[in-house]
């Protein structure tokens, strides 16, 4: 019986290869692996976010604007598609905004929206929709025909993210100033943008501003008569943008924390 018994234990030379506790090498190699695909993430969120390259490009314009006309124009052109050749310095200063308070939920919030729901395929797939439509999503002649899919594929991609944006937005300023009334205004003035989802970070800003964004604008050679968002036509300063980089930057870092949350809570047991 003793002989049935032993014959059944696997061999010494089975035990030296770990043929039967496999569970070791996986315990070895997890620690490897796992710091392996943190370190891709980091590096693949890292590069999908665009938020301070984009602030300092706002920054970039005001700077220029202190110094020339021209100089302002030629700095916003490269942050913003409408044509700049004939802007005045209000809109100089109205289109760096514009673009700030739009790219806040393009450039970071959408992204990591995304990412905190499918992870680094969702942010890539965002990221590359986003990109489609920046480059050919414009009513035109020439993109009219084949752009306006890209347009709309950006549109839903984007419809939860930029409301999501406005309210990250408003948030501090609601608690801070005690205006309600603000959500109203973002809810009626962010209707009224040509895009469903543009209009509701610009009307956040303007409503946090106190100023108006909007009206026409050449695109291409075309004229698009864009309705206003804001009804305040005061002249924008240099600490309206500083006011609005701070507004995006705890935009920023709401949805950071929030993110973080949602994975720490995705990675719980319960969800394993």
């Amino acid at each position: 019986m003793r002989a049935q018994t032993e014959s059944w234990q696997p061999s010494k030379a089975k035990r030296s290869f770990g043929c039967y506790r496999p569970h070791r090498c996986d315990i070895r190699r997890r620690p490897t692996f796992h710091f392996s695909l943190f370190t891709f993430t980091f590096i693949v969120v890292f590069f999908c976010l665009a938020g301070t390259t984009l602030i300092r490009e706002v920054r970039a314009v005001f700077l220029a604007l202190d110094r020339s006309l021209d100089e302002g124009r030629k700095q916003v052109a490269r942050i913003v598609g409408r044509d700049t050749s004939e802007l005045s310095a209000q809109e100089v200063r109205t289109a760096a905004l514009e673009t700030l308070a739009e790219n806040l939920s393009d450039g970071v919030i959408a992204p990591l929206f995304w990412f905190a729901v499918l992870g680094v395929p969702g942010m890539l797939a965002y990221k590359m929709v986003n990109t489609l439509d920046s480059m050919i999503g414009y009513k035109t002649d020439r993109y009219r025909d084949f752009g306006c899919w890209a347009a709309h594929i950006d549109d839903i991609a984007n419809y939860i993210p930029a409301r999501f944006t406005a309210l990250l937005m408003v948030m501090p300023h609601i608690i801070i100033n005690c205006q309600l009334s603000i959500i109203n205004f973002v809810r009626v003035n962010g209707r009224r943008h040509a895009s469903p989802n543009s209009g509701y970070p610009e009307a956040a800003l303007a409503g946090i501003l106190d100023c108006r964004f909007g009206g026409p604008h050449y695109y291409f050679g075309e004229l698009f008569d864009k309705p206003y968002i804001g009804e305040n036509d005061r002249p924008l300063t240099t600490a309206d943008m500083q006011t609005a980089i701070h507004v995006n930057r705890t935009a920023e870092v709401l949805m950071i924390v929030i993110t973080s949350l949602v994975l720490l809570l995705l990675s719980h047991p319960i969800f394993a």
